[in-house]
């Protein structure tokens, strides 16, 4: 059942890579519709048991780009997209879910910088954030941020989807 649930969740995360890639936005309609979507079909599926996975995956992924977002670096997309993509994977792939979007996100990161040729920049950029945050603690920057025009945004939709894609991956053809 797991990875029939895993598919939903590439789905969900692939559509919302696409729609942020487009548009630098993971609309509403499909956040919601598919986190409420999760909640209840793990419900009906498995009861309470898979409905508190599902809440925990949420709450991890969620909550560990919720702050991410406090701090100025995510947009509430983001947040919403990997909340609704955790309650599909549930508590037992939310770790792997989030370390493989972390490290999808990093490569993707390097290659935007790159491409575009903002490394020095980039590399300021974070001595600068580090400093701040060491110094001001969560408050987010003043100018660098993904509210700040000009801002080299990476749609974070993309790793997301690489992420889950490796989940499913997993589930399928490794585990």
């Amino acid at each position: 059942m797991d990875k029939y649930l895993l598919l939903c969740a590439l789905v969900i995360a692939s559509v919302g890579a696409v729609k942020d890639f487009r548009g630098y936005r993971i609309p509403n309609w499909l956040t919601y519709s598919s986190l409420v979507g999760a909640l209840v079909v793990r419900l009906e599926l498995g009861g309470w048991t898979e409905l508190r996975g599902s809440l925990v995956g949420m709450m991890f992924a969620g909550g560990i780009f919720f702050l991410l977002f406090l701090l100025g670096g995510m947009g509430g997309g983001d947040v919403k997209l990997m909340a609704a993509v955790g309650a599909w994977v549930g508590a037992a792939q939310v770790g792997t879910l989030l370390i493989m979007s972390a490290l999808a996100g990093g490569l993707l990161a390097t290659g935007y910088v790159l491409v575009h040729k903002r490394m020095l920049e980039s590399l300021r950029n974070m001595v600068e954030l580090l400093r701040h945050h060491l110094t001001e603690g969560f408050a987010p920057h003043p100018t660098l941020n993904v509210q700040q025009e000009g801002t080299l945004r990476l749609p974070y939709g993309l790793a997301i989807a690489i992420g889950t894609f490796y989940c499913v991956g997993n589930a399928f053809w490794w585990g």
